[in-house]
């Protein structure tokens, strides 16, 4: 870190009261982290759209608080602020004070000037949060949550408005430079997660701004890294802020711990100066990198797990090597939504939601996880994977197939085969087609292969509609896929995030089978205003009945992630809603002595 840049922020924290100066970090240059990711679409925090752009997201900006990347069950801790929040009001009024001398990476509009983080920074980013005409839709929870959110929002939804960011919020303010103040319309328990999580991420107003349409691909934030290059559809490069503050390994005393806190002690963070992150989209050329040495590590999904497995453990080659593989339980959901506003699949008459139920219990889970997942995943038996607050781990781990039962349902409300060419009709007569989403990768054509061999053993249907992940999710927008497979990961210990997934307000992009239920709706809603608890997990279980009422998505697995690490990096950890690269490390020798 240059000398020049040190003396520089002093002057500017003597310009802001005084304040005391964080150490800056010592990233090393020379320490370059090699991973892979599918293609990202945003790098904005109010605009995230994908579990893979999030993870880059999260590196470049920084929330009021985050999730501690050791502990287990997950505990919120404080990153831009000072402590957690002071909580009065009888829980309605949350304040809470930032950390002094926090600066944004450089940007053209600051004209050369170091831009200290404010509390006005967070009123503003999370206005976008809940801004009804960017990419994700708003939040309507968020909204209706602070006090006097609502009528702003509501203007802004109307024909050809746009979000005021001027108009005062009397619930969201700064009271100071360093105070910021939210006040409630009622008690929530997930608030302080949201404060966590990416969509209250602090970006700065001129540079939204300045930026205008080409926000999403010109981050500037205040986290450990920030943008050098975007090659889209090729690769991503991310470089050490030299504005971010030193931070040290975190501690834990779980005996579990002890080695991996062991072998970073000491360390002043972030280690790692350069990210390079290819963008790989198919399973086999990103195995074959890593086996050559091109990536240090790698996560792996569905069947790709045999490619590196010799029966239970990892082949001679990379054990040769020093490969470690790390498994654990991630807390994701796969599933195939209908669209509940589809002619074919949606509706909520008897015989639409006997259809639905019927496709679910003609698919095989158990089947997709021998095949596709390599037996790396656990059916999925209610809407909150293991790991999350609302789990609820006395229900048995089975799925729904059953074809002759799904049969039977089919022919009692009518859909029959009236031409015997082996596929069924509606109960009126007419033809009856099922379009799938899918895209063009061996996973997904091994899907399909098992989707129409099993919906041709209850005689429906089935085709498929072969577009680009960007197209797919597109059409999901506008309403036009009839079916796709998607897949949700939970961000946040409770779990709101995959729930409001059904809840009939959230907008198309989080809601995009479009289902609404009432008895659903107030579930949720009771859920945001009750800890965590047995009473939270009654609440989500209630809206998994009600989902495997009415059917608007088929559940199928829970994860099992695998990593696979090269010895050369250091302080992995799989945190389920807290890893960070901050806290990585390369250790150049054994890089080099492998000749990587």
């Amino acid at each position: 870190m240059p000398r020049s840049n040190t003396a520089t922020l002093v002057l500017v924290a003597f310009a802001t009261l005084c304040a005391p100066l964080p150490a800056l970090a010592a990233a090393d240059p020379a320490k370059v982290l090699r991973v892979s990711s599918p293609d990202i679409a945003s790098l904005d925090p109010q605009q995230g759209t994908d579990l893979y752009s999030t993870r880059v997201t999260s590196s470049i900006f920084e929330a009021l608080y985050q999730f501690d990347y050791l502990a287990q069950p997950a505990r919120v801790i404080p990153d831009t602020a000072e402590s957690l929040p002071l909580v009065t009001d009888g829980g309605k009024t949350w304040t809470i004070k930032l950390k002094h001398g926090i600066l944004f990476a450089d940007a053209p509009v600051f004209k050369g000037k170091p831009r200290e983080l404010v509390a006005e920074d967070y009123v503003y980013s999370i206005k976008r949060s809940i801004d009804p005409n960017l990419l994700t839709g708003g939040d309507p929870a968020l909204t209706d949550l602070i006090e006097g959110a609502r009528p702003i929002v509501d203007v802004a939804r109307k024909p050809g408005a746009r979000m005021n960011y001027d108009s005062p919020i009397p619930g969201l303010r700064a009271l100071d430079r360093y105070t910021l103040q939210i006040r409630l319309t009622s008690v929530d328990y997930t608030l302080l997660e949201r404060l966590a999580g990416l969509a209250a991420m602090a970006v700065a107003r001129e540079v939204v701004e300045a930026a205008g349409d080409d926000i999403r691909s010109q981050p500037v934030g205040t986290g450990p890294y920030q943008l050098k290059g975007w090659k889209r559809a090729s690769r991503v490069v991310l470089e050490a802020n030299p504005h971010y503050r030193s931070i040290a390994f975190p501690e834990s005393s779980e005996p579990r711990h002890r080695a991996l806190i062991e072998s970073m002690r000491g360390k002043t963070l972030p280690q790692v100066g350069r990210i390079e992150i290819s963008i790989i989209e198919e399973s086999q050329p990103n195995i074959l990198a890593f086996e050559q040495g091109d990536l240090d590590y790698i996560a792996l999904g569905g069947n790709d797990v045999r490619s590196v497995l010799d029966g239970d453990t990892l082949k001679p080659e990379l054990l040769r090597k020093g490969v470690v593989r790390i498994r654990f339980g991630a807390p994701n959901l796969t599933f195939t939504y209908f669209n509940m506003k589809d002619p074919i699949v949606g509706g909520y008459s008897k015989a639409q939601i006997a259809l639905r139920r019927a496709i679910a219990m003609g698919f095989n889970v158990d089947e997709m996880i021998k095949v596709l997942f390599a037996g790396q995943a656990l059916p999925a038996n209610q809407l909150l994977p293991p790991g999350v607050d609302g789990h609820d781990p006395s229900l048995p781990a089975k799925s729904l197939y059953d074809p002759a039962a799904a049969r039977a349902l089919l022919d009692h409300f009518g859909f029959k085969d009236r031409d015997a060419d082996g596929y069924r009709k509606t109960p009126e007569g007419r033809p009856l087609t099922l379009v799938r989403g899918t895209l063009p990768e061996s996973w997904y054509r091994e899907a399909d292969t098992l989707w129409k061999k099993n919906m041709d053993a209850i005689g429906l249907r089935m085709q498929v509609e072969q577009r680009t992940f960007t197209e797919l999710v597109n059409m999901s927008r506008a309403g036009k896929l009839q079916m796709f497979n998607l897949g949700y990961r939970s961000l946040e210990p409770s779990g709101y995030q995959i729930l409001q997934a059904l809840w009939g307000r959230s907008p198309i992009d989080t809601n995009p089978s479009q289902f609404s239920n009432p008895d659903y709706d107030a579930a949720y809603e009771q859920f945001l205003r009750t800890p965590s608890g047995p009473s939270r997990v009654l609440l989500a279980r209630r809206m998994s009945d009600v989902s495997q009422v009415y059917m608007p998505m088929v559940l199928h697995t829970f994860g099992i992630g695998n990593t696979l690490l090269y010895p050369w990096v250091q302080g992995y950890w799989p945190s389920q809603f807290g890893f960070a690269f901050k806290y990585l490390d390369i250790d150049s020798a054994k890089r080099n002595a492998a000749g990587k």
